[in-house]
């Protein structure tokens, strides 16, 4: 099986890096920058807790150098994707599938939501039948060029076809992944599982975009932990008013994450003065809650005040 990973940040280098440490699959990445130098010189190294591994994959950053492959992960953040659909076809033949394992609503979510693909470049050169959503649940961090740090004891992605089948292609891919060490899981209700993760986006994004710190740095104060309680349950709200309700204790799963002393993504990125997510972790979950019905003051609040310091800085 030949499987390339579009975008080497924390999560796609962790995800590659498992993926050919399986070693049941011939595993590329698009890369660039100080990153396609660092891979191609000395593989991928990741540091995890169930141990220290280097692994060498295909690195480039023309597409095209690839040809077709078996399936695609795309691990970019949601602002690069038209950029990466003007450029993915010479990876794509005529059945390859497309696993999108981003970070909140996805742009094949539903109608009315254009700001997630704005130029309509996804959904014309992709489009929805080769599309497989994805989940990750991985605390990492680039801490120089191919070298990732795993902060998180466990890890997984979670893989699912939009109608909810569980399909040969998604079960293939979960098993790739599985085989290396990080969880692999095909799952027949995506959507759901998209909303559960978000859910722990939407509590420590924005009030860590505000403190500027990591995660355990933040939520020791009480008063921040009673917010990120409310915006909590207010998400959860939001999903079960739209269909999706979250199954087990939320609580316990925010409680896990928050002792860790690691920074959100979209931390990670406004100090690397990135492109943030906002659209998709904090915009478009808000624009469903108004379309649902659903009140949710605590949580317009934080990604409004996140939003005005963010953008101050130039973001």
């Amino acid at each position: 099986m030949k499987v390339t990973v579009f975008g080497t940040g924390a999560i796609g280098s962790h995800v590659a890096g498992r993926m050919a440490r399986g070693g049941m699959a011939e595993v590329s990445v698009i890369a660039r920058g100080p990153q396609l130098a660092g891979i191609r010189a000395g593989g991928i190294t990741v540091d995890a807790p169930d141990g220290r591994f280097n692994v060498k994959v295909n690195a480039e950053q023309d597409p095209a150098k690839l040809g077709p492959q078996d399936a695609v992960i795309i691990t970019v953040k949601a602002p690069a994707l038209s950029a990466v659909a003007d450029s993915i076809a010479p990876l794509l033949g005529p059945d390859t599938p497309v696993v999108f394992v981003i970070n909140g609503i996805p742009w094949w979510w539903g109608d009315g939501l254009e700001v997630l693909d704005p130029t309509g470049s996804v959904r014309e050169k992709i489009g929805l039948r080769r599309t497989i959503g994805g989940v990750v649940w991985s605390a990492c961090t680039v801490t120089s060029p191919g070298t990732v740090k795993v902060a998180s004891a466990t890890s997984k992605v979670l893989f699912g076809e939009l109608d909810g089948s569980l399909s040969p292609r998604v079960k293939a891919i979960a098993e790739v992944l599985d085989a290396g060490g990080m969880g692999g899981v095909a799952s027949p209700d995506i959507r759901t599982e998209i909303w559960t993760k978000l859910l722990n986006n939407l509590v420590n994004g924005p009030i860590c975009l505000l403190s500027r710190r990591h995660m355990k740095g933040t939520f020791d104060e009480p008063v921040i932990m009673e917010a990120g309680m409310t915006v909590m349950r207010e998400a959860m709200e939001i999903a079960r008013a739209l269909g999706h309700p979250i199954q087990g204790d939320a609580e316990k799963q925010i409680l896990r994450s928050v002792v860790l002393a690691h920074k959100p993504s979209i931390l990670q990125d406004l100090e690397q003065g990135r492109g943030l997510e906002f659209d998709a972790l904090f915009t478009v979950p808000l624009q469903l809650a108004k379309q649902a019905g659903v009140r949710a003051p605590m949580l317009e609040l934080m990604v409004a005040l996140a939003r005005k310091g963010a953008y101050a800085d130039g973001a």
